[in-house]
């Protein structure tokens, strides 16, 4: 997975065409200082008719579905880009997390019951429902073991959830205008967890590097007050899952550390046009409704995400200090305008999606203190 045409332009790419400006910005932000790492020359913002026939190292704001997008792009594996590429759209979601209620339930075209028998130990106890017809048996099924939480497949930062207690909760969710909309699209039923820590563990391929990392996610408030995604804490180490596994880590951060690695293999099993250079997952720890403690991967990253800038920082750790053992690496956001914290990095500054305020920081610190 390595860039290593000297003539290839590092070329930052925001897949939505109406992607808030605070996205833009960070993907051409994250596609500049990995260009200057790489030693290669930064080519701006994607554009088909400037960059025809050129060969380019691409950073998508989105995993790559289909064939044709790929083509397009002139993306033909897993060394021409930082991110993934899927055959179907849903592949990339929340939605390969968990099963079907049974056969009869609907399934996007090239769903893959392989790969929720493989991740089954390894994943909270849940559903994935494409239609409205199948929404309420699979509530139902679920309900009788406590809590669930509802959570459209395709919603970021956990924006769009609900905790469910009761069918007759649900119910009433079932009877709003858009509902049939919604599950069309595809929702995830999950156990609702209590007292939760969200672990982050995941590999990026970059040039000649492998980075394997751990880690934790926390929330923040947005200006309307929702619990949104605040930034990630990562455990960055040069190679690997086994020299991360080298490190003296507490037992839980292992386990999450076997999940994502469970989930990833069955990934490449069950979805074969699947390829990824940057795999993020988020792994869920905390207490189910008998008081249980309970772990499971949540979702899958195929893509820039939330902690890409620390992963960034972390990989010009190790090029700066090619004996480095492991680093500390954060991503913050934040709706507060304040300075820079000292030392700090700024990845962005300025408007959030809802034209408020938003700043993007990264912070490095050594790994032994």
């Amino acid at each position: 997975m390595t860039p290593t045409n000297r003539k290839k332009l590092v070329v930052a790419h925001s897949v939505l065409t109406d992607a808030p400006l605070h996205e833009v910005e960070t993907n051409r932000a994250l596609a500049r200082w990995l260009a200057q790492i790489l030693g290669l020359k930064y080519g701006g913002s994607y554009d088909p008719q400037l960059h025809e026939g050129r060969d380019l190292y691409l950073l998508p704001t989105r995993t790559l579905v289909g064939a044709a997008a790929a083509r397009q792009l002139g993306i033909k594996g897993p060394e021409d880009l930082w991110g993934g590429y899927v055959d179907h759209d849903f592949i990339c979601t929340k939605a390969i997390s968990h099963g079907l209620l049974n056969h009869d339930a609907h399934a996007p075209p090239g769903w893959a019951p392989l790969f929720s028998e493989r991740v089954r130990s390894v994943v909270l106890d849940g559903l994935s429902v494409f239609s409205l017809k199948d929404a309420r048996p699979a509530a139902e099924h679920l309900l009788y073991a406590g809590p669930i939480r509802l959570k459209p497949i395709h919603a970021c930062a956990g924006r769009g959830q609900e905790v469910i207690n009761s069918l007759d909760r649900f119910d009433e969710m079932l009877a709003r205008p858009d509902a049939k909309k919604l599950f069309s699209e595809g929702v995830v039923l999950e156990q609702d967890l209590d007292q939760v820590i969200t672990h982050s563990v995941g590999q990026s391929f970059i040039g000649n590097k492998v980075l394997s990392y751990c880690g934790d996610q926390y929330l923040t408030q947005d200006a309307q007050g929702e619990q949104v995604y605040g930034g990630s804490r990562l455990l960055v180490v040069p190679g690997g899952y086994d020299q991360l596994l080298k490190l003296d880590l507490p037992e839980d951060v292992r386990l999450a550390i076997h999940q994502a690695q469970v989930f990833d293999k069955a990934a490449d099993e069950a979805y074969p046009g699947f390829y990824a250079s940057r795999r993020n997952y988020d792994i869920a720890q905390g207490v189910d409704s008998d008081g249980q403690p309970r772990s499971g991967v949540l979702e899958q990253s195929w893509r820039m995400g939330g902690a890409s800038s620390a992963e960034v920082a972390a990989l010009q750790s190790f090029v700066n200090d090619p004996g480095m053992r492991a680093i500390r690496v954060a991503s913050v956001e934040t709706y507060i305008d304040q300075p820079l914290p000292v030392d700090a990095i700024e990845v962005y500054r300025g408007p959030a999606h809802t034209n408020d305020f938003l700043l993007k920081y990264v912070t490095v610190e050594s790994y032994d203190g």
